[in-house]
């Protein structure tokens, strides 16, 4: 049986250290053998009929303890997490410590949780930046020429992000860099697809902008911690101002929707919905201010 060790590093991050015996090991590896081996098939043996003694050098240890480890540390990793009582919001790191044969495995798995939030004293903050983005644009009725609806709808627009601005700078949360690496990796991703999509190279992609690999690095890490410190810092009001979407609301939106196809995903969807209507209360909380 593993045996583990928790801490809680800074940044809402955890790592665990599972410590396995090499029996249990030694088990699950004669299972993935087997599985991969029913998956086997060579010159003279159909699919699963491949003797033990033939597949043993035709599958590489390696493929096999990779399969064992699928199969082991999700299953101990769950058991680690309904023990501690954590909940993760990232899918987890893994690292192979020491992983020698005939002695005990040690494996690293980090993980990050939901972040403390400190609003502070945000609603005061929020006005008084409202107040100074209004100053300036105060219409006096016979003094000044009344602004058009184009300009009312800037002004409006500039003290809502005035009031963003505020809250994010008020507002406390640090934010795992294992969240923030995750989420890099899967715009660098995309990235390379849209560039590549055009007909370019990323040495040519960042020429024209006239950035480096480290300075669109840099830029999208920033985006991507100031993304997670609004959307935690908005469920933190949502939940301090008890901002809920009601049944009837949702049963509205559903009303809604007139294609039967574009209702029938929604209806699959409404988790996301529900968070979306819930987000957009908190930024009309937040504009009424």
């Amino acid at each position: 049986m593993y045996t583990y060790t928790l801490k809680h590093l800074p940044k809402n991050t955890i790592e665990i250290l599972v410590k396995t015996p090499w029996d249990d090991l030694k088990g699950e590896y004669a299972k993935s053998f087997e599985a991969l081996r029913k998956e086997l098939s060579t010159e003279g043996f159909r699919k699963g009929k491949v003797p033990t003694n033939i597949a043993e050098s035709k599958i590489p240890k390696s493929d096999i303890y990779d399969h064992a480890l699928r199969s082991y540390i999700p299953k101990a990793y769950g058991e680690i997490l309904k023990k501690e009582d954590v909940r993760p919001i990232v899918a987890p790191k893994i690292e192979l410590v020491t992983a020698k044969e005939n002695e005990d495995w040690e494996i690293k798995i980090s993980t990050a949780t939901t972040p403390d939030v400190k609003l502070g004293k945000y609603k005061e903050k929020i006005k008084d930046a409202k107040a100074t983005a209004k100053k300036d644009t105060i219409w006096v009725p016979g003094k000044s020429k009344e602004p058009t609806p184009e300009e009312k709808e800037k002004q409006t627009r500039a003290e809502f992000q005035a009031a963003l601005t505020a809250l994010l700078a008020e507002a406390k949360v640090e934010i795992s860099d294992l969240l923030i690496e995750d989420e890099l990796q899967g715009r660098l991703s995309r990235l390379v697809d849209d560039v590549q999509r055009v007909g370019l190279t990323m040495e040519a992609y960042f020429k024209s902008k006239n950035l480096t690999k480290e300075d669109v690095t840099a830029q999208l890490k920033k985006e991507i911690e100031e993304t997670y410190k609004t959307e935690f810092i908005l469920q933190q009001i949502a939940d301090e101002e008890h901002i809920q979407v009601e049944q009837e609301e949702i049963t509205k939106v559903l009303e809604g929707i007139k294609d039967e196809k574009e209702k029938k995903t929604a209806q699959e969807n409404m988790y996301y919905y529900a968070s979306l209507m819930r987000k957009q209360k908190v930024l009309d909380f937040i504009n009424s201010l």
